[in-house]
């Protein structure tokens, strides 16, 4: 399995994964923007605003290429002197509080030294956490890792819960999910095993995201949860900026701003030493967050 063909694969995954997106959302459409990278390569960002679900999302789908700069090497710690990389990468931001963000990405990487590797993950940012909901997530997650080893999910839960956190908070972005990288011949798996349990975990997020959705899409909500989800997705935003390998990778690399940023939430906010009420719905929350949890 060569790089073309997994950069091929990936275009169609990110089609195949907005055609459901748009179902589940009932009246949103994706718009497409094309772009190319100076140094070599590009991708089309594929984005979605103000739908009865989402209110702003994207599905990005790269593939760049060229020499490795004196920063990526410095920054990203990389050998080689030419790279190959593609993927996709989605977020989503509801218009209702009681749906939750969530993220996904795939992705390959190869430099011309041979050195190859997977890496990606999915998941779930709750403004307002119910157990009962991340637990049925995370069991259709475990689902997907079993069908090709069985200790990806512990490993790779646990990979997320340490990945998604942060630590100037003290606090889990969300409920977690699984996350990897640098995957190229662990669990005796060949190379194109691990590119398959990638396709899977692509072709299994719009249905993943349907059920969370449908949980809360028709949930009334006042102003006051409003604002609670733009404080959360304040906290969305600081991760992003601050901790994802992605968002660095692509700064780093001389990718396409607006793409990169696309995970930004439409509106966020931050309210300085902000307190939740007393057993509130939003101080439970919080109090979850800081905890680690099992999921099965």
């Amino acid at each position: 399995m060569n790089k073309e063909t997994i950069g091929q694969e990936f275009r169609a995954l990110q089609l195949f994964i907005c055609n459901e997106l748009e179902r589940v959302d009932g009246s949103g459409k994706f718009s497409e923007d094309a772009w190319e990278r100076t140094e070599g390569g590009g991708g089309k960002t594929r984005t979605i605003r103000k739908g009865s679900v989402i209110e702003k999302g994207g599905v990005a789908f790269s593939e760049v290429y060229g020499p490795v700069s004196e920063e990526m090497r410095t920054q990203l710690k990389l050998e080689g002197n030419h790279f190959y990389a593609t993927g996709v990468s989605i977020v989503l931001h509801p218009n209702n509080p009681h749906v939750p963000i969530i993220h996904m990405n795939v992705r390959y990487f190869e430099l011309d030294n041979g050195i190859h590797w997977f890496g990606g993950g999915i998941d779930l940012t709750p403004h307002y956490v119910i157990h009962e909901q991340a637990v049925s997530f995370h069991r259709k997650l475990r689902a997907v890792c079993n069908k090709y080893d069985e200790s990806f999910y512990p490993k790779f839960k646990e990979w997320a819960d340490d990945y998604f956190y942060l630590p100037h908070r003290s606090e889990t972005r969300g409920v977690g999910g699984i996350f990897f990288d640098h995957l190229n011949n662990h669990f005796q798996l060949n190379k194109e095993q691990l590119f398959r349990f990638c396709v899977d975990l692509g072709e299994s997020f719009p249905f993943l995201y349907e059920e969370q959705a449908d949980l809360g899409r028709n949930k009334t909500f006042t102003e006051s949860e409003k604002q609670w989800m733009n404080y959360r997705r304040g906290r969305y935003a600081e991760f992003n900026l601050a901790f994802d390998r992605g968002t660095k990778f692509g700064l780093y690399s001389g990718g396409r701003t607006e793409s990169i940023l696309m995970s930004m939430p439409p509106v966020a906010e931050w309210e300085y030493n902000y307190q939740p009420e007393e057993n509130s719905l939003e101080e439970q929350t919080l109090r979850y967050l800081k905890e680690k949890h099992s999921y099965l």
